[in-house]
């Protein structure tokens, strides 16, 4: 990437992401491909084409065996909780019985290979928040070219905010991961928070372009980045990048191919006679920038520690609310991204409420008796005015001010 698509090709594409049913977009995507000119710069792309062609077939399938009686596995998982974690991981590591461990859902332990194939979801309580747990079916080899529900199953990973990776330390845990680490690179999927990172919202029309910098844009210019877009006929969006950013990685986005998940590796029975050394071995392979995380969950031990890694691997923070008239913050917190700002709770409260905001009071968690010792962020004393702009922490109680 930059691909160096035909006009054609980058027209094509915009009815793609248009498209409103399966069927049509399938259509679409097939008259796409024929447009794109086959050479080195456009592999990666046409696999990941063919890959949205291949589970878009399955899905119309699907829907048709439902519509006839027959029934057939349901794969999309409304978003429940903070966050929505899917467990993967090859058969027999020990899945369903984290679920079954950790959360409310009935989920069905077997020493049988692909017990599950379906996803099954559960909650799981981390103090006063809620995770939403999916197992997934097992991943295999061939699983992103369509073996099994592999297609399916990196579908949801993709739509999931986190993962948990599952590997088994009384097998070959390095042999697990790697190729679950395969799987997943070839559909596109990190799990290493990549050096850029670009989110496209799409707005209604009329809206315009708005190009947010967050990180630095390299060897090009916002100029060359509104160009792309309008290549794209995308006139309409907000644009955020993160990190070093090229052109590339602005036209990654535009198609959606290569997403970052935070993930966790929990490596299943600790209990093994062996396990010290695999889970050696398994830390040394994964490297340092991913948690791993020791459990049994025959013994039941580690496990509670698997929402704090959760809770760090997602990077969110839980920001309490108080009414001006109240003396105690709301026991349910809002739960937030680790860069957010006082403006941004304020839009998850109701989208127009920042625009009557007037002021905002906060307590923090790091105080003694009333006085601030977060003086890094400014804040003097506890119930300090600060404006839409102020950062926020994990625990903060946010009193906000309308005019």
């Amino acid at each position: 990437m930059p691909a160096n698509l035909p006009a054609e090709a980058k027209h094509k594409w915009s009815e793609v992401s248009a498209a409103r049913t399966d069927q049509q977009k399938l259509q679409l995507l097939q008259e796409f491909l024929s447009l794109v000119p086959k050479h080195k710069g456009t592999g990666r792309l046409c696999a990941q084409v063919k890959r949205q062609m291949a589970t878009l077939r399955k899905e119309i399938a699907e829907k048709k065996q439902r519509r006839v009686g027959k029934g057939g596995p349901k794969f999309f998982i409304e978003k429940e909780g903070a966050a929505q974690i899917v467990v993967l991981g090859m058969t027999n590591v020990g899945k369903s019985s984290l679920l079954a461990s950790t959360t409310n859902a009935k989920a069905e332990v077997s020493s049988y290979s692909y017990t599950t194939r379906q996803p099954v979801p559960g909650i799981f309580q981390y103090e006063d928040i809620q995770f939403q747990i999916i197992e997934a079916p097992a991943l295999m080899e061939g699983s992103a070219k369509g073996e099994a529900c592999g297609l399916q199953t990196l579908a949801l990973a993709r739509n999931a905010d986190g993962l948990i990776l599952m590997a088994d330390l009384s097998q070959n845990p390095t042999k697990q991961f790697s190729l679950i680490l395969s799987e997943l690179e070839k559909a596109r999927i990190l799990i290493n928070k990549p050096l850029a990172r670009v989110d496209i919202e799409r707005k209604h029309a009329g809206a315009g372009l708005k190009i947010i910098t967050l990180g630095q844009l390299v060897n090009c210019t916002t100029n060359d980045v509104e160009n792309l877009l309008k290549s794209y006929r995308i006139y309409a969006a907000t644009v955020k990048i993160f990190g070093d950013a090229t052109l590339g990685n602005i036209e990654d986005a535009i198609f959606e191919n290569t997403i970052y998940r935070p993930a966790v590796v929990v490596a299943n029975k600790a209990d093994n006679p062996e396990a010290v050394k695999k889970l050696a071995e398994l830390k040394k392979m994964v490297g340092e920038q991913i948690r791993v995380l020791s459990i049994s969950c025959k013994t039941q031990t580690g496990l509670e520690f698997l929402g704090r890694e959760l809770f760090e691997s997602l990077n969110l923070i839980r920001i309490y609310t108080r009414d001006p008239s109240k003396k105690e913050p709301s026991k349910k917190p809002f739960i937030l991204k680790r860069s957010a700002k006082i403006l941004d709770l304020a839009k998850q409260i109701h989208s127009d409420f920042h625009k009557q905001f007037s002021y905002s009071k906060v307590w923090s968690k790091h105080s003694e008796k009333g006085k601030s010792t977060d003086m890094k962020r400014g804040l003097r004393y506890n119930g300090q005015k600060v404006g839409l702009k102020f950062p926020l922490e994990d625990g903060d109680i946010v009193e906000i001010h309308t005019k």
